[in-house]
Protein backbone atom coordinates (compact mmCIF):
# COMPACT_ATOMS: atom_id res chain seq x y z
CA UNK A 1 0.00 0.00 0.00
CA UNK A 2 3.34 2.06 0.55
CA UNK A 3 3.75 1.42 -2.89
CA UNK A 4 0.51 2.96 -4.20
CA UNK A 5 0.54 5.90 -1.95
CA UNK A 6 3.88 6.79 -3.37
CA UNK A 7 3.39 6.15 -6.81
CA UNK A 8 0.35 8.61 -5.77
CA UNK A 9 2.91 11.21 -4.60
CA UNK A 10 5.03 10.90 -7.36
CA UNK A 11 2.79 11.77 -10.47
CA UNK A 12 1.44 14.33 -8.18
CA UNK A 13 5.00 15.87 -8.39
CA UNK A 14 5.57 15.44 -11.60
CA UNK A 15 2.58 17.49 -12.81
CA UNK A 16 3.35 19.96 -10.46
CA UNK A 17 7.10 20.14 -11.96
CA UNK A 18 5.52 20.24 -15.87
CA UNK A 19 3.11 23.33 -14.77
CA UNK A 20 6.06 25.03 -12.83
CA UNK A 21 8.24 24.19 -15.87
CA UNK A 22 5.72 26.06 -18.44
CA UNK A 23 5.93 29.25 -16.12
CA UNK A 24 6.08 32.79 -17.24
CA UNK A 25 9.12 32.82 -18.77
CA UNK A 26 8.22 31.25 -21.97
CA UNK A 27 5.30 33.46 -22.02
CA UNK A 28 7.46 36.35 -20.92
CA UNK A 29 9.46 35.67 -24.67
CA UNK A 30 6.11 35.69 -26.54
CA UNK A 31 5.03 38.45 -25.49
CA UNK A 32 8.38 40.43 -26.09
CA UNK A 33 8.64 38.53 -29.75
CA UNK A 34 4.64 39.88 -30.50
CA UNK A 35 5.85 43.97 -29.47
CA UNK A 36 8.69 43.21 -31.54
CA UNK A 37 6.47 41.99 -34.44
CA UNK A 38 4.00 44.91 -34.10
CA UNK A 39 6.38 47.49 -34.48
CA UNK A 40 7.84 46.06 -37.59
CA UNK A 41 4.96 45.78 -39.68
CA UNK A 42 3.40 49.67 -40.52
CA UNK A 43 0.41 49.42 -42.65
CA UNK A 44 0.00 51.46 -45.66
CA UNK A 45 -2.74 52.70 -46.26
CA UNK A 46 -2.81 54.86 -50.07
CA UNK A 47 -5.06 58.48 -49.51
CA UNK A 48 -7.92 59.50 -50.59
CA UNK A 49 -8.08 61.21 -53.99
CA UNK A 50 -9.34 64.36 -54.12
CA UNK A 51 -12.75 64.79 -55.32
CA UNK A 52 -13.75 66.04 -58.97
CA UNK A 53 -14.70 69.86 -58.23
CA UNK A 54 -18.64 70.38 -59.43
CA UNK A 55 -18.72 73.10 -61.65
CA UNK A 56 -22.66 73.94 -62.04
CA UNK A 57 -23.96 74.91 -65.56
CA UNK A 58 -26.62 77.63 -65.95
CA UNK A 59 -29.99 76.73 -67.69
CA UNK A 60 -31.70 78.71 -70.12
CA UNK A 61 -35.16 77.37 -70.94
CA UNK A 62 -35.30 80.39 -72.75
CA UNK A 63 -35.56 79.59 -76.64
CA UNK A 64 -35.90 75.99 -75.86
CA UNK A 65 -38.73 73.92 -76.32
CA UNK A 66 -40.43 72.68 -73.51
CA UNK A 67 -39.49 68.60 -72.94
CA UNK A 68 -43.73 68.51 -72.77
CA UNK A 69 -45.25 70.18 -75.35
CA UNK A 70 -47.41 69.45 -77.94
CA UNK A 71 -44.63 70.62 -80.60
CA UNK A 72 -42.22 68.59 -78.50
CA UNK A 73 -43.91 65.27 -79.38
CA UNK A 74 -44.91 66.67 -83.15
CA UNK A 75 -40.98 66.93 -83.74
CA UNK A 76 -40.33 63.10 -82.35
CA UNK A 77 -43.26 61.42 -84.46
CA UNK A 78 -41.98 63.41 -87.93
CA UNK A 79 -38.71 62.79 -87.20
CA UNK A 80 -40.00 58.94 -86.57
CA UNK A 81 -42.45 59.13 -89.39
CA UNK A 82 -39.69 60.20 -91.94
CA UNK A 83 -37.32 56.80 -90.53
CA UNK A 84 -40.40 54.81 -91.13
CA UNK A 85 -41.00 55.72 -94.70
CA UNK A 86 -37.74 55.54 -95.62
CA UNK A 87 -37.94 51.65 -94.19
CA UNK A 88 -41.00 50.91 -96.07
CA UNK A 89 -39.36 52.08 -99.52
CA UNK A 90 -36.75 49.49 -99.22
CA UNK A 91 -39.14 46.48 -97.75
CA UNK A 92 -42.42 46.32 -98.96
CA UNK A 93 -44.53 43.34 -100.24
CA UNK A 94 -45.40 43.42 -104.54
CA UNK A 95 -49.18 44.66 -103.91
CA UNK A 96 -49.52 45.89 -108.18
CA UNK A 97 -48.73 41.67 -109.03
CA UNK A 98 -51.19 39.03 -110.17
CA UNK A 99 -51.15 37.01 -107.28
CA UNK A 100 -50.27 33.36 -107.54
CA UNK A 101 -52.85 30.43 -106.15
CA UNK A 102 -50.77 29.07 -103.63
CA UNK A 103 -50.95 32.69 -102.01
CA UNK A 104 -54.24 31.88 -100.52
CA UNK A 105 -53.18 29.12 -98.89
CA UNK A 106 -51.43 29.77 -95.01
CA UNK A 107 -47.96 28.17 -95.20
CA UNK A 108 -48.36 25.48 -92.33
CA UNK A 109 -50.97 23.72 -94.88
CA UNK A 110 -48.19 23.68 -97.70
CA UNK A 111 -46.87 20.19 -97.00
CA UNK A 112 -43.39 19.83 -99.17
CA UNK A 113 -42.91 16.06 -100.43
CA UNK A 114 -40.38 15.81 -103.10
CA UNK A 115 -38.06 17.38 -105.55
CA UNK A 116 -36.69 17.07 -108.40
CA UNK A 117 -34.83 18.63 -111.44
CA UNK A 118 -36.36 20.19 -114.81
CA UNK A 119 -34.89 22.06 -117.51
CA UNK A 120 -31.82 22.14 -114.97
CA UNK A 121 -33.26 23.91 -112.19
CA UNK A 122 -34.40 22.31 -109.00
CA UNK A 123 -38.32 22.37 -108.65
CA UNK A 124 -40.35 21.18 -105.05
CA UNK A 125 -43.15 19.42 -105.14
CA UNK A 126 -45.52 21.00 -102.27
CA UNK A 127 -48.86 18.75 -101.50
CA UNK A 128 -52.09 21.12 -100.68
CA UNK A 129 -55.12 19.31 -99.95
CA UNK A 130 -54.29 16.14 -101.56
CA UNK A 131 -53.09 18.72 -104.87
CA UNK A 132 -49.51 18.48 -105.88
CA UNK A 133 -48.05 21.65 -107.47
CA UNK A 134 -44.70 22.38 -108.51
CA UNK A 135 -42.63 25.33 -107.27
CA UNK A 136 -38.95 26.77 -108.06
CA UNK A 137 -37.05 29.69 -106.64
CA UNK A 138 -38.88 32.81 -107.65
CA UNK A 139 -42.78 32.03 -106.74
CA UNK A 140 -44.85 32.99 -104.34
CA UNK A 141 -45.97 30.87 -101.44
CA UNK A 142 -48.47 31.65 -98.27
CA UNK A 143 -50.69 34.46 -97.25
CA UNK A 144 -47.35 36.77 -96.15
CA UNK A 145 -46.08 37.35 -99.30
CA UNK A 146 -43.55 34.65 -99.61
CA UNK A 147 -40.99 34.25 -102.22
CA UNK A 148 -38.98 31.31 -102.38
CA UNK A 149 -35.14 32.57 -102.61
CA UNK A 150 -34.10 28.99 -102.52
CA UNK A 151 -35.11 25.03 -103.44
CA UNK A 152 -32.92 22.45 -102.20
CA UNK A 153 -33.48 18.38 -102.01
CA UNK A 154 -34.67 18.20 -98.58
CA UNK A 155 -35.94 21.81 -97.84
CA UNK A 156 -38.06 24.84 -99.61
CA UNK A 157 -36.43 28.46 -98.13
CA UNK A 158 -38.57 31.54 -98.75
CA UNK A 159 -38.78 35.31 -97.48
CA UNK A 160 -41.75 36.57 -95.80
CA UNK A 161 -43.25 40.38 -95.58
CA UNK A 162 -44.44 40.58 -93.13
CA UNK A 163 -45.94 43.99 -90.43
CA UNK A 164 -44.74 44.46 -87.46
CA UNK A 165 -46.54 46.01 -84.19
CA UNK A 166 -45.67 49.76 -85.06
CA UNK A 167 -46.96 48.41 -88.93
CA UNK A 168 -43.75 48.37 -90.43
CA UNK A 169 -42.82 45.87 -92.90
CA UNK A 170 -40.30 43.78 -92.10
CA UNK A 171 -38.76 40.82 -93.11
CA UNK A 172 -39.00 36.97 -91.88
CA UNK A 173 -37.71 34.03 -93.38
CA UNK A 174 -39.76 30.57 -93.39
CA UNK A 175 -38.17 26.99 -94.25
CA UNK A 176 -40.42 24.18 -95.14
CA UNK A 177 -38.67 20.80 -95.05
CA UNK A 178 -39.01 17.64 -96.80
CA UNK A 179 -41.74 15.39 -94.83
CA UNK A 180 -40.09 11.81 -94.54
CA UNK A 181 -42.51 8.71 -95.33
CA UNK A 182 -45.64 10.94 -96.83
CA UNK A 183 -48.05 9.17 -99.19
Amino acid sequence: MRRANFAAVASVLLVLFGIAGCGSSDQQELQQWMAEQRSAIRPKVDPIPAPTKFTPQTYDQEGSIEPFSRQKLTQALKRDSSQATANAALIAPELNRRKEPLESIPLDAVVMVGSLIKAGQPVALVRVDNLIYQVRAGNYLGQNYGRITKVTETSVVLREIIQDAAGEWIERPATLQLLEGSK
